[in-house]
């Protein structure tokens, strides 16, 4: 490990280079956890927008209950070390998910 400190991306704004300078290791720890979270979440929902934005109509698959649309995603989310099969879909500005079941290890 370098005592140098790290070169910050040259696309982020020196604003935000400035702040993070000024925060504690346990602060930026929480804020990596909430950026890659925050990250993962709006890539998802660009992907939900533009699987919705699809004209064509897809088969339904033989799994998915009534209750949950057509146009609906399989997510993985992990609980407790734990992880889980979820439906995403989209219900205006909000996504919305359903319960599927637990991710097989052996898959």
């Amino acid at each position: 490990m370098s005592y140098e400190p790290p070169t910050p991306p040259a696309d982020l704004p020196t604003d935000i280079v400035d702040t993070l300078n000024g925060y504690s290791p346990d602060q930026l720890q929480h804020v990596a956890r909430y950026a890659e979270a925050l990250a993962e979440h709006k890539a998802r929902e660009a992907r939900l927008e533009e699987e919705s934005d699809k004209d064509e109509i897809e088969e339904r698959p033989d799994d998915l209950p009534d209750d949950v649309p057509a146009k609906a995603t399989i997510t993985i989310k992990e609980i407790n070390d734990n992880r889980y099969y979820y439906w995403q879909w989209r219900e205006g500005d909000t996504v919305t998910s359903k319960y599927k079941g637990p991710v097989n290890p052996d898959e």
